[in-house]
């Protein structure tokens, strides 16, 4: 039975979402001290987070940053807010998804299997992990993590998404529809910015293993990678 943590400060909904996701075998945590929310987090283990932007004391923003420093489980942002920029933040800070209240709940339970498939596995049959490799950089997509000359990083799972999609066709175009399909399965939210958000954060990750800037942008297209470039 997977876990799924609520940090949402309006009880009544929290305790809707609660009611409607037991009744499809989730087990759920409510947080109600919103001091202690990373300290409830490591007590839970959760499988996945669903997680408000407006909080007391420190925003939703803020607790996606803490959550990422000790894990990579699936974070679903849940907010009135729906401004582009919201989004933006919400994913540059560590989020997976962005929901917009007033949301269907069917649509939340959608979701959340979405991610809990694409995070765990839970229709896959292999048994062997999978890698994706190129020269010395080493994807290992179940896991999210790249390795490349006796260093590692960890990625976000659209992270390892968007450079599975780019090492699976390395030195040819991926174009941003495609890319945008692979990470997010509903894109009625996704604005021009937040594919441009992530492949900001893959290039950091990689050049900060000691690669050059591997990512190119093919204007009008879309991107390709070249592991084999020359790093500087």
């Amino acid at each position: 039975m997977e876990t799924i943590l609520i940090i949402e400060d309006d009880a009544k909904l929290a305790s809707l979402l609660s009611t409607y996701l037991s009744k499809y075998e989730f087990r759920t945590v409510i947080v109600e001290d919103f001091n202690r929310v990373l300290e409830i987090f490591n007590a839970t283990h959760p499988d996945l987070v669903l997680l408000d932007v407006n909080l007391p004391k420190y925003d939703g923003f803020y607790w996606c940053r803490q959550i990422r420093t000790t894990s990579l489980c699936p974070i679903l942002f849940i907010s009135a807010r729906d401004s582009g920029m919201d989004q933006v933040m919400a994913l540059e800070n560590g989020g997976d998804d962005y929901i917009t209240k007033p949301f269907h709940y069917e649509v939340v339970l959608a979701k959340i299997r979405s991610h809990l498939r694409r995070a765990y596995g839970s229709y896959s049959q292999i048994q062997e992990e999978r890698t994706l490799q190129s020269g010395e950089l080493i994807l290992y997509p179940e896991r999210y993590v790249i390795q490349y000359g006796g260093q590692s990083s960890e990625l976000t799972q659209k992270e390892a998404i968007l450079l599975e999609a780019l090492l699976l066709k390395e030195g040819r175009v991926v174009n941003r529809e495609r890319l945008l399909d692979l990470m997010w399965e509903d894109q009625h939210f996704i604005d021009d910015n937040t594919l441009n958000v992530y492949i900001t954060r893959v290039r950091k990750k990689l050049k900060d293993l000691g690669l050059g800037d591997i990512v190119e942008t093919v204007r009008g297209a879309g991107y390709r990678l070249n592991a084999t470039k020359d790093t500087p």
